[in-house]
């Protein structure tokens, strides 16, 4: 199979694994120096960065009272990012792995400000009394900063920054610990008749909206929690991530309003009025339509597309071959009595590619479909 890829001019795309292969180090002068130079790479990453990013932390209101303050807020901040850097599940797991004392000192080394290291309780109870939204304010700060020095400018997307929206579960209870909390049923269907009760779940749901670059680098920019309602009584309703959509949609406009945006969404956002949304902010998008998705486009799409063949176009993607196809400028109307519409533009991908079965040794061609919605027409 792979000289058969090889033939059709098919190239295998480069593998993430770690290699098999034994250490390349020959004594521990070529692995002391590698070291160094690894640390050294970093620590002139964090000098640009991080002092800028300190002293915004610094303009921070510090809710603590002054004279019990032990730590500055710029030292506990820059601990709490050392724990996100280095995935400490719990704040007991950092107290165990950031005092050890050769650790300790090899941080001090490189972060001279932590003349001592707070305990991680100390974070958590600053982080539950300060104003969140100010770390989110100092971080889109820094990310204006890179815009404006144009650190991203070889990775856009037709002159566009790229921003991926999605939805994630965050945590999941049994119990009701928090009025927002979200919730669902869980488990067997109950019968109506019985006196038995549904069980439920409730979570923390949080749409995310995060700049994700052609190379395949992603930075996080802004976070929307889905809750109940603010309404009182049977009147309330949880919350859904196209109610949210449009919340953060607001906020990133806010944030950045001359921005060139091209916002990448899945099957869920392909309706009329983000659409419409998007196309007040001049934003461009991608969005997946699925196979039962707006039926009108669809029905426009299979009766125009084999009657327009120069809008195809076929290429190789690694070991895949892939045969594209689009129509431009369907018509899509939305809203009550059809009296919204606008204009859309619909590319298929139908992709194959050969594995090995791994029960019965043989080789066995896949195949695959992905459909999207575009607000800018393809061009062959």
């Amino acid at each position: 199979m792979r000289q058969q890829q090889r033939e059709a001019g098919l190239t295998s795309p480069p593998s993430a694994t770690p290699s098999n292969r034994t250490c390349p180090f020959r004594d521990n002068t070529e692995e002391r120096a590698a070291r160094t130079e690894a640390v050294t790479t970093l620590i002139l990453i964090m000098r640009q960065m991080l002092p800028i990013l300190l002293k915004r932390f610094g303009k921070i209101p510090d809710p603590r009272h002054p004279k019990k303050v032990k730590h500055k807020l710029t030292v506990l901040m820059l601990y709490g990012i050392l724990v996100f850097v280095f995935q400490y599940g719990s704040r007991r797991a950092a107290n165990r792995e950031l005092t050890r004392p050769m650790f300790e000192a090899n941080l001090r080394l490189l972060f001279p400000q932590l003349d001592s290291l707070p305990h991680a309780d100390t974070l958590y109870r600053l982080l539950a009394r300060m104003e969140i939204s100010a770390i989110e304010t100092t971080h889109l700060e820094l990310v204006r900063r890179l815009i404006r020095n144009k650190a991203f400018s070889r990775y856009l997307i037709n002159n566009c920054y790229p921003i991926g929206i999605d939805g994630s579960r965050k945590l999941a209870f049994p119990v009701l610990w928090d009025e927002h909390l979200s919730q669902r049923r869980v488990g067997p269907k109950v019968d109506p008749d019985s006196d038995e009760e549904q069980d439920y779940q409730y979570y923390v749901y949080v749409l995310e909206a995060s700049l994700c670059f052609r190379n395949g680098m992603v930075i996080p920019l802004m976070s929307e929690f889905l809750e109940y309602a603010p309404e009182q009584g049977e009147q309330r309703k949880q919350d859904c991530e196209t109610k949210a959509f449009h919340r953060l949609a607001e906020r990133i406009k806010n944030a950045f309003p001359r921005l060139p945006v091209m916002v990448l969404l899945d099957g869920l956002y392909a309706n009329g009025p983000i659409m419409e949304r998007c196309r007040r902010y001049h934003w461009d998008f991608m969005i997946v339509l699925k196979d039962g998705s707006l039926p009108s486009v669809w029905e426009e799409y299979r009766s125009l597309a084999h009657e327009q063949p120069e809008n195809r176009c076929a290429q190789h993607w690694g070991e895949r071959r892939q045969q594209f196809e689009w129509v431009n400028a369907i018509r899509y109307e939305y809203g009550p009595n059809g009296k919204k519409f606008l204009e859309v533009h619909v590319v298929t991908c139908h992709e194959h590619w050969q594995v090995v079965d791994p029960k019965t040794a043989e080789i066995i061609t896949k195949h695959a479909r992905h459909v999207w919605l575009s607000s800018r027409p393809p061009i062959a």
